[in-house]
């Protein structure tokens, strides 16, 4: 989506222009993709038609004369039966006045990665996202005197990334997320300073993370769900003055949250989840004032944590670690626009009662699992409007279930493991992802379709999906 979000700009420059017949280089280029495509249940290349003018053919904008610059086609991911199938014809290079190619999720577009592009001489952009395009990807060389961005994200492309992609010296943005490539991240990746989106998240990729102190640009970085290792460099400290997204999470880091990332102050998103970090996390993360993204979970990180000076944050998660904070921290309960809170496992003991957030209503997801809080979320629920899931797991919570408010909006309730107790409310069993097993909850069940686990463990509860009630209940 923020790949999108940094292409509007661009598309947006000028409209298609019309007026004359399609240039014969063009239509045969065009036509031949067509060609490459046998199915396209929606019909989005339906307006493509042999002496007509092309410049208002869906997906294709001109912008000098008659001659096809750009070809933009979006499929619909909500209607899975509606994506292109077929290939890239190598026709394609026809249209040699191309400056950008933009193909997004076309899920059925397969074959290797496209010939023709070698052929474009005036291509500066190149999105094929959310295909699947396989096989490695070869030597892009031919392209380094003009690619401005690259990506390839959520695709099949296998094998190592090719060291010539480090030769595309105006490359702002390389983009090669989603892919199933291994090997390591290319050290000369760092010569590429014009780079100010570098994403090579969710693939397989091993070893360090290389010196990137030379991007000074670098606005974000995206290397989570790899197979990194070791400490985090102290070169990513020079990317301090401009990069706003730095996501390592789900990799395989060592070592102490260093120090220097406190100098980070425009981050918006800090991702160090499901990694092996240990120790305290630095008092200079007092300095982060305008983060609102902070996932440090799945770590062995311990106390102290700081006391933060954050404006507002949206999504906080500080799960399975060592900490024991006592109580959610004053600078949580202080946001005016939180949407995500994630503490599970972080030793809270505490009323329920006592967590008063200063704005509940974009509250989205609150886990609270596996701590030591007492009394009853009634309040907080009552205060939520758009809360779509609720984990309070291995507490101590005791109330009556049947007077818990429920949101319209809820779809996960999780109260396994708590001294709850009452009448399963019709309401409740409606959840999909209710769970209040090993509780001390009694009467018939309501109509429900969930799993007897759901039920489990409780004093004397009865009904389907549970043995049947021995007397009215």
């Amino acid at each position: 989506m923020k790949t999108l979000l940094l292409l509007l700009p661009l598309l947006l420059v000028s409209r298609p222009v019309g007026g004359g017949k399609c240039h014969p280089d063009d239509e045969a280029g065009l036509l031949g993709f067509k060609a490459g495509i046998p199915a396209d249940p929606t019909g989005l290349l339906s307006s493509w038609k042999r002496g007509t003018d092309c410049c208002v053919w869906n997906g294709v904008t001109c912008r000098e004369g008659t001659r096809v610059t750009e070809l933009s086609l979006y499929g619909r991911p909500e209607i899975p039966e509606s994506y292109l199938s077929g290939h890239i014809s190598p026709s394609l290079a026809l249209a040699g006045e191309l400056t950008g190619l933009y193909l997004h999720d076309l899920k059925n577009l397969t074959g290797p990665f496209p010939a023709a592009v070698f052929r474009l001489p005036k291509l500066e952009f190149l999105y094929i996202e959310n295909a699947a395009l396989s096989g490695v990807i070869p030597d892009l060389s031919r392209l380094a005197d003009r690619l401005g961005a690259l990506s390839l994200a959520g695709n099949r492309f296998s094998g190592p990334i090719h060291r010539s992609i480090t030769r595309l010296s105006k490359l702002t943005q390389l983009v090669l997320s989603r892919n199933q490539l291994a090997g390591g991240v290319p050290p000369p990746v760092g010569r590429l300073k014009s780079l100010s989106f570098l994403a090579l998240d969710h693939n397989r990729l091993s070893g360090t993370i290389p010196d990137l102190s030379p991007l000074r640009e670098l606005y974000t970085l995206r290397l989570s769900h790899n197979l990194l290792v070791g400490v985090i460099p102290p070169s990513l400290a020079a990317l301090a003055p401009h990069l706003a997204y730095l996501e390592l999470g789900h990799n395989r880091l060592t070592g102490e949250i260093p120090t220097f990332l406190g100098s980070f102050t425009k981050l918006d998103t800090l991702d160090l989840s499901g990694n092996r970090l240990t120790g305290p996390v630095p008092g200079s993360f007092r300095n982060l004032s305008k983060i609102f993204n902070l996932d440090l979970s799945g770590n062995s990180l311990v106390d102290p944590f700081p006391g933060m000076a954050v404006k507002g944050i949206e999504s906080l998660d500080l799960s399975h670690n060592d900490f024991h904070l006592g109580k959610i921290p004053r600078w949580v309960s202080s946001s005016p626009i939180i949407y995500s809170l994630k503490l599970a496992g972080c030793g809270i003991k505490m009323r329920m009662e006592d967590f008063r957030p200063a704005a509940t209503y974009f509250y989205d997801y609150i886990d609270l699992s596996g701590n030591e809080i007492t009394g009853s979320p009634a309040e907080l629920l009552n205060r939520t409007e758009m809360l779509l899931g609720f984990r309070a797991a291995g507490n101590k919570l005791k109330f009556d279930v049947a007077a818990l408010p429920l949101p319209k909006t809820l779809q996960e309730l999780d109260l396994s493991r708590n001294l709850v107790y009452g009448k399963v409310p019709a309401a409740a069993a409606g959840i999909k992802g209710l769970n209040v097993s090993y509780n001390h909850l009694c009467g018939r069940l309501p109509p429900t379709k969930l799993p007897a686990s759901a039920f489990a463990g409780n004093d004397c509860l009865c009904g389907p999906p549970l043995p049947p009630c021995r007397r009215p209940g």
